[in-house]
C-alpha cells in the first residue's frame, strides 16, 4: 500500500477519476468529476484539488487544456485503499459454474479452455500456468510395451494430468519384465518406497525402472505448460500498435510469461501496474494474477493482462472466482 494518505476530499476525486477513466479511456474534466464525486463543493475547489492530485503524482494532464487521467500512482492507491470488495454479475459467475460443472478430459484441454474462459469473462488476454509437476502426486503407473526394446511410461497425476514417455532400452524385453518393472514402480512413483534390492535380482528389469524414473525427471521445455486466451483481443483493448505486437511477443516466450507471473506472486502481489511488472515492453499493461491450488497446496497460476486502464475491480474478481473454482475441479479430479 502507499505510504501516502489522502485526505478524504482528494480520495473522492481520485476514485472519480480513475472509475471513469476505466470505463472511457478519456481524460476526465473537473465538471464530471464534481458530477460523479457528489462532493458539495465548487468547481473551482475541484480543479484546485485536481491540480493538486496532479502535483503529488497520482494523476496526469495528456494534452493541455485536457482533463486529467490516474497514473500508476494513482491506480496503485485506488486498488490499495479506496476500492472495496468487487463481484462478479451473477450470469458470469453462472456461466464460470457451469463450464466447471461441464468441464472434463484431460488436463491441458481443461486449463486451453480456462484461459479462454478467463478471457471471455474480462475481455482481455487470459494466461493459465499449468501445475508444476514437481508440487502433483502419483495416482498411478503404468508401463506399456510398444517394441521388444521400446516402453512406453504412462503416470496418471493428482491434478487430473497425464505424464507420457518414450524410451528405447539397450535389451530385449519381455512382458513378464515390463510387469515385473511396473511393480517395482509403482510404490516408488506414489508412495515414494525404495526398491527392496532382493527384488531387482533382474539386472534389465531393475535397468528399466531406472529408465522410466530418469525419464520422468526431463523438464527441459515449458511447452504446454502455458496457455493463453483472447490473443484476438490484444488489439482491440491496448491504444498503441506497438503495444499490441509487444504483448503478443511476450505470449509466445512461455518461460517469461512464468517468470513474470511467478515473480509478482513472491511479492506479494495481486495487480501488477506499469513499470511494477518489470517489463519495460509492459510500462502501459496491468497484469492481475493469483495461484490455484490442488489438494490444498499452491499449484499453478493464472492471470489476465489488459491496459493500465483496465477494470480492476471485474479483472480481480473473475481471477478470484476462476482461480478457485479451478483448484477445487482439479482436486476432485
Amino acid at each position: 500500500m502507499s505510504d501516502e494518505q489522502l485526505t478524504e476530499r482528494k480520495e473522492a476525486i481520485l476514485q472519480a477519476v480513475v472509475e471513469e477513466y476505466m470505463a472511457t479511456a478519456r481524460p476526465v474534466g473537473s465538471g464530471l468529476v464534481t458530477e460523479q464525486s457528489q462532493l458539495k463543493v465548487s468547481s473551482a475547489t475541484v480543479r484546485k484539488e485536481l491540480a493538486a492530485l496532479e502535483e503529488e503524482g497520482f494523476l496526469h494532464q495528456p494534452h493541455t487544456s485536457a482533463g486529467r487521467a490516474p497514473t500508476d500512482k494513482g491506480y496503485r492507491y485506488f486498488i490499495d485503499s479506496l476500492m472495496g470488495p468487487s463481484r462478479l454479475d451473477s450470469a458470469i459467475d453462472q456461466r464460470i459454474s457451469d463450464f466447471f460443472a461441464h468441464s472434463h478430459g484431460e488436463l491441458e484441454r481443461i486449463l486451453r479452455d480456462t484461459s479462454r474462459l478467463l478471457a471471455g469473462v474480462t475481455d482481455y488476454a487470459a494466461v493459465v500456468v499449468a501445475p508444476n509437476p514437481d508440487v502433483t502426486k502419483v495416482r498411478s503407473v503404468q508401463l506399456v510395451s510398444l517394441e521388444a526394446r521400446i516402453v512406453m511410461l504412462v503416470v496418471v497425476l493428482s491434478n487430473g494430468g497425464i505424464e507420457r514417455r518414450t524410451f528405447e532400452l539397450e535389451a530385449d524385453m519381455t512382458e513378464e519384465q515390463v510387469a515385473d518393472a511396473q511393480r517395482l514402480l509403482s510404490p516408488l512413483l506414489i508412495d515414494g518406497a525404495e526398491i527392496d534390492a532382493s527384488e531387482t535380482a533382474d539386472v534389465a528389469t531393475a535397468d528399466l525402472v531406472t529408465s522410466a524414473i530418469a525419464s520422468l525427471e526431463v523438464t527441459d521445455t515449458l511447452d504446454g505448460r502455458v496457455h493463453v486466451g483472447g490473443r484476438s483481443s490484444v488489439a482491440g483493448v491496448f491504444d498503441e500498435a506497438e503495444t499490441v505486437g509487444q504483448v503478443l511477443q511476450l505470449f509466445e516466450r512461455q518461460f517469461l510469461v512464468v517468470t513474470l507471473i511467478k515473480d509478482v506472486l513472491d511479492r506479494g502481489l495481486r495487480v501488477a501496474i506499469g513499470a511494477e511488472t518489470g517489463v519495460q515492453n509492459l510500462n502501459e499493461c496491468s497484469l492481475v494474477v493469483s495461484n490455484y491450488q490442488v489438494e490444498g497446496a499452491d499449484a499453478g497460476s493464472i492471470g489476465v493482462l489488459g491496459p493500465t486502464h483496465m477494470n480492476y475491480p471485474q479483472a480481480l474478481a473473475a481471477v478470484a472466482v476462476i482461480s478457485s473454482q479451478l483448484g477445487d475441479h482439479l482436486t476432485r479430479g
